[in-house]
């Protein structure tokens, strides 16, 4: 049993990585700028508190994300804090394709993956695709247009549960510094995805496919956010739609 510090622990990827640590038998801390049962209060902008949590922790999950240049900031100020604490093992959550798909977003991920890299601190790095969440948030977004637009390229969507589970494995075995990707069960075009994402939730709105300018959409239309032929998980966007609108959805 390892006792594991989980950043970001109730977000979308912590809640069911949590899960799965303490159904693996962990000692899990969870840490968060909230206060209540279970929680280990603190504000990695901030660090006000960081060193106390990690006391008696062997390993830390970092999956706090915020979107913004603050993710370089939060990874600064825990790899300082973990350097003199003993942690074993730091293990970290990126994306698929941040080295080449020119957003913002992605740029910081890829700041903080060098940070982490340059550092000291034993870790290992995951990169995962886009979640199923994701997508359907991006299709929730348009409920007020008359179409649902879908940009032209293909994904690799997958399941935060099984992002979860490889999680766990990590937290199981050594660090590997940077190990191999992972991507959902299926490769499909965004169109697709909306189809049907839009008979699950009982769109009529007719699906809009859409090409974008610029060198980040090009990236997207040559894989750059799939894992090619290695897949995993089981869990596809149909299934994610079928639970999320308790509901059938044609394949």
């Amino acid at each position: 049993m390892r006792t594991i510090l989980v950043t970001g622990g109730t977000g979308t990827l912590g809640r069911p990585t949590t899960a799965s640590l303490r159904a693996a038998g962990h000692d899990v801390r969870v840490l968060s700028r909230s206060s209540g049962p279970g929680l280990t209060t603190d504000d990695l902008t901030k660090a006000t508190g960081l060193r106390e949590a990690l006391n008696g922790v062997d390993t830390v999950l970092h999956l706090s994300t915020s979107q913004r240049r603050a993710d370089v900031a939060q990874a600064q100020n825990l790899l300082e804090a973990l350097r003199p604490s003993g942690v074993e093992h730091l293990i970290v959550v990126s994306i698929v394709g941040v080295d080449r798909i020119p957003l913002p977003y992605y740029r910081y991920k890829l700041e903080m993956e060098r940070l982490v890299d340059r550092s000291s601190i034993p870790y290992s790095l995951l990169r995962a695709t886009q979640f199923h969440d994701l997508v359907d948030k991006v299709f929730t977004a348009q409920r007020f247009l008359p179409l649902l637009l879908a940009p032209s390229i293909d994904l690799q969507p997958i399941a935060v549960d099984d992002v979860a589970t490889r999680l766990t494995e990590l937290a199981d075995a050594q660090p590997a510094g940077r190990v191999p990707d992972i991507g959902g069960p299926e490769q499909r075009s965004v169109p697709d995805l909306a189809r049907l994402w839009k008979q699950a939730a009982g769109s009529h709105r007719p699906v809009a496919s859409i090409r974008l300018p610029g060198k980040a959409f090009r990236a997207f239309a040559t894989g750059a956010a799939m894992t090619g032929d290695t897949k995993y998980g089981q869990k596809t966007f149909t299934n994610y739609l079928t639970d999320r609108f308790a509901t059938e959805v044609p394949r």
